[in-house]
C-alpha cells in the first residue's frame, strides 16, 4: 500500500468514525430534544451558527437543493425553531433566526451530548485538539463548497 493508498484508508476511516459517532449522538438526543430529520438538523445547525442568514446562504452552505431546503425550513418553522424577519435594509430579503425554543432545545442537546462524551474524552487538551482538527476540516469543506 503506497503513501496515497494509506492516506485514502486513513481518510476513509476518519469519515467512517465521524458517521459512527454521529449515530451515537443522534441516539442520545432521542429522549432529550426535539425530533427532526438529518436535513432539518443541518439547516438548524447552520441557522444556529449564522443567525440572520438568508435562505439562499443557508441552502448553499448546507448543500441542499432548493425544494429540500424549503421543506426542512418549513418544518422547523412549524416546530417553532426558526423565525423569519424582513431585512431592515432590504424589505425583499428575509433573514432567518433561531427561536427561544431552539435555544432551549440546544441546551438540552448540550447536556445530553456532553454527558455522553465526558467519559469518552475526559482530557480537556485532547478534546481541544480534536475540536481544532474538526473545525479545520469543516472550514476546508465549506471553503471547497463555496468555490464549486
Amino acid at each position: 500500500m503506497g503513501v496515497d493508498e494509506k492516506q485514502k484508508a486513513r481518510l476513509f476511516e476518519l469519515a467512517d468514525l465521524i458517521l459512527a459517532i454521529s449515530r451515537h449522538l443522534h441516539a442520545a438526543k432521542a429522549d432529550t430534544a426535539e425530533s427532526w430529520t438529518p436535513l432539518e438538523a443541518a439547516v438548524m445547525r447552520y441557522i444556529d451558527h449564522q443567525p440572520g442568514t438568508t435562505a439562499t446562504q443557508a441552502a448553499e452552505a448546507t448543500r441542499l437543493i432548493s425544494s429540500n431546503f424549503s421543506r426542512a425550513l418549513r418544518k422547523l418553522e412549524q416546530k417553532g425553531m426558526v423565525r423569519r424577519e424582513t431585512d431592515p435594509d432590504d424589505a425583499r430579503r428575509v433573514r432567518l433566526y433561531p427561536t427561544q425554543r431552539a435555544g432551549e432545545n440546544l441546551r438540552h442537546l448540550q447536556e445530553a451530548w456532553s454527558s455522553l462524551l465526558e467519559e469518552a474524552v475526559p482530557d480537556a487538551a485532547e478534546a481541544e485538539a480534536v475540536l481544532s482538527t474538526l473545525r479545520h476540516i469543516e472550514s476546508q469543506l465549506l471553503t471547497r463548497t463555496s468555490r464549486s
